[in-house]
């Protein structure tokens, strides 16, 4: 495991706050939550043209007072998981192990035995983090996190802490080719949450997603024979508050081929990642991430 970098001795007395709060019982943290849920939707109404531009593009199908109630339900899973975040930080293994449930982990189990390299790709459904720290628990010192470091040095510090304190290594975005060659044979599993918006100069895979056009990133496309990976989707639900399952499928699907578009037959792990975010979002639009820009980006002819 890689050793985290050198912090100053002051942000270890920032995060004593974020600590005592953490050792807070889940049940007292989603009291605080409902407060946050109050501030977030209707005092600072963060970036709310951004989630009802994003809803109403996403289901046009629906009228003005549904687009409403998704969005207030969506800052409510929003609030809940930010204190399930910082929750990271003092929640047990057993305990974490108990809320996050891997419906089939043998198809993961299964190649990590082999010593085959696994890429898991992941979206911002559910509670993402939990998932990653969920995996780490259950496939101990075998599973991997990229992420893109915070430009913030103090919250860079305390949000590593959080995701490595039950036992899953970050790496650094730029660092993922040295770390799959460094790793080669060895039965680990790197996840990429691959739902961000990419840009025309990330040679992205473009396709309607949710009725608009949108590019995503396809390094798993491109990795995947270079190292002979397998790619295994994440699909996420929070089943209840607290609790989420978390069910593997292997890539590319048949989804891919269901319209094989020239760009589709290019990038068919990609394609298939796309077709199967769309339908766990149809599922349960609320736990999703609708305050990033998703679309952002528009295509280059």
């Amino acid at each position: 495991m890689s050793t985290p970098p050198a912090v100053p001795w002051h942000y270890r007395v920032l995060s004593w706050p974020l600590l005592a709060l953490a050792h807070l019982p889940l049940v007292v943290l989603y009291g605080f939550a409902k407060g946050l849920y109050w501030l977030l939707a209707y005092v600072v109404r963060y970036r709310q043209q951004v989630v009802l531009d994003n809803l109403r593009q996403a289901f046009p199908e629906k009228s003005a007072p549904e687009i409403q109630h998704v969005a207030q339900q969506f800052y409510w899973h929003f609030a809940q998981i930010m204190v399930e975040i910082l929750k990271l930080a003092s929640i047990s293994a057993t305990e974490l192990h108990r809320r996050v449930h891997f419906t089939n982990p043998e198809l993961l189990g299964g190649y990590l035995a082999q010593g085959r390299q696994v890429l898991g790709v992941s979206s911002h459904m559910g509670n993402w983090e939990w998932v990653l720290a969920g995996a780490a628990v259950r496939f101990p010192g075998q599973v991997s996190g990229v992420y893109k470091p915070l430009s913030n040095k103090f919250f860079e510090y305390f949000v590593r802490r959080l995701r490595t304190r039950l036992g899953a290594e970050v790496v650094p975005m730029l660092s993922t080719l040295r770390y799959l060659v460094a790793h080669r044979g060895q039965g680990q599993i790197l996840s990429l949450v691959s739902d961000q918006a990419a840009g025309p100069d990330d040679h992205p895979y473009w396709t309607d997603f949710l009725h608009r056009p949108a590019g995503f990133y396809t390094s798993t496309d491109r990795l995947t024979p270079q190292f002979a990976a397998v790619v295994l989707c994440a699909s996420t639900q929070r089943v209840k508050r607290g609790y989420y399952t978390v069910t593997f499928t292997e890539l590319p699907g048949n989804e891919a081929t269901t319209t094989l578009t020239p760009d589709a037959a290019r990038y068919p792990i990609t394609a298939s990642f796309v077709q199967l975010l769309a339908a766990d979002i149809r599922a349960a639009p609320e736990q999703y991430l609708w305050t990033h820009r998703r679309w952002k980006h528009k295509r280059v002819s």
